[in-house]
């Protein structure tokens, strides 16, 4: 279960760990009410999902009259299909530098790792690896103040900041362990003067560990597509690229989607049909796909108890009664193949034998 930035810093809190002064406001009149409070300060967009900053959902403060019209603006937004309903109204820091912080799993070695670097506030995929301190944690010996020194020495830190330092990262392991989390993420972790404060959080708890945790408020982590798709029975992740994407099975949906990546596609969907879906699926599959809107949309079906004429009827019938007007790459392969191919010439659709060749259309036709 995700939690939102607030939610997150509320739990730093509790453990130690220092952060700004906050206030979370639901209605412009609540954030009004916050700045009042706090003066200089950022207005945040709480949404389960990153890059709020480059999607316009941050604003600075310094004006107190203009806090009711960027309150009432952010909380307008839609975000990576997550509507705006929360803000944090949060004092504004002096930044000297930024850095990073952060604990989750490690699937290889079946461990806790840690991962730190000196240069924060990107995502730490973008980061060069020669920035990067990464330590697997040995669960009986855990993160001792030795290897929170050895991180410091590692990043270049030194005096007061090394010892807030090594302080919040001791304090962090142990709520990652005593609150069965699956990610506690600082970024960025902000030296402000001769403090260190967690600006940011992002914290995942482990679903199957809720059970210890009752008193963790529920969060709805679905987008609102996502809401619809669970209601329809379909296993559906809302992504951000432009390509509309439906697979049966969930194996063949993630090939899909890797192979368009490898074309440079980029897809705006996981969805699994279901390695049976038949007429009446397919459909609701297709009219769900329609309303994200893509440039594009693959479909990659192949058929042993789904069939492919199941399939193609199911194509043909939402293309006639909703007007699909994109583009749409079919592969199709597997039991009563030849029939589907069939109805879908009918309709103008020619279909492919390879994954490959369908998802190079894919990406070639999102181009143009």
């Amino acid at each position: 279960m995700k939690l939102y930035e607030f939610m997150g810093k509320e739990m730093f809190a509790k453990f130690g760990i220092p952060v700004p002064k906050g206030i979370v406001a639901r209605t412009p009149a609540e954030a009004v009410a916050a700045v009042k409070e706090i003066g200089s300060c950022v207005m945040k967009s709480q949404v389960l999902t990153g890059k709020r900053g480059k999607a316009g959902g941050i604003s600075f403060i310094d004006d107190f009259n203009q806090a009711a019209a960027e309150a009432e603006k952010l909380l307008q937004m839609e975000i990576g299909g997550y509507k705006v309903e929360t803000l944090l109204v949060e004092e504004k820091l002096q930044i000297d530098q930024e850095l990073y912080l952060s604990i989750t799993v490690d699937r290889a070695s079946k461990s806790p790792v840690l991962l730190a670097s000196s240069q924060g506030g990107m995502d730490i995929e973008e980061v060069p690896e020669e920035f990067i301190v990464k330590k697997i944690i040995d669960v009986f010996i855990g993160v001792q103040p030795f290897i929170a020194r050895d991180v410091c020495r590692r990043m270049g830190l030194t005096g007061s900041v090394a010892k807030s330092f090594t302080d919040i990262l001791l304090k962090l392991y142990k709520m990652f362990c005593e609150m069965d989390a699956e990610l506690v993420e600082i970024n960025p972790l902000v030296i402000s003067g001769d403090k260190v404060i967690a600006a940011d959080a992002k914290v995942t708890i482990d679903d199957d560990s809720l059970f210890r945790h009752k008193d963790l408020p529920g969060v709805e982590e679905r987008t609102a597509l996502e809401k619809k798709a669970y209601d329809l029975g379909l296993a559906y992740v809302q992504l951000d690229g432009d390509i509309a994407v439906m697979a049966n099975g969930a194996g063949m949906a993630m090939a899909t989607l890797d192979t368009l990546n490898y074309y440079g596609g980029k897809p705006a969907n996981f969805l699994d049909a279901g390695g049976g879906a038949g007429v009446e699926q397919t459909a609701r599959a297709l009219e769900l796909l329609l309303e994200t809107n893509p440039k594009v949309i693959m479909i990659n079906i192949f058929g042993g108890i789904t069939r492919c004429d199941d399939v193609a009827s199911a194509f043909a019938n939402v293309k006639k009664s909703k007007g699909i007007t994109v583009p749409v790459v079919f592969r199709l392969v597997g039991t009563n193949e030849e029939a589907g191919r069939k109805i879908l010439e009918e309709v103008g659709v020619h279909a492919y034998r390879t994954m490959q060749e369908t998802a190079k259309k894919a990406a070639e036709l999102s181009e143009q």
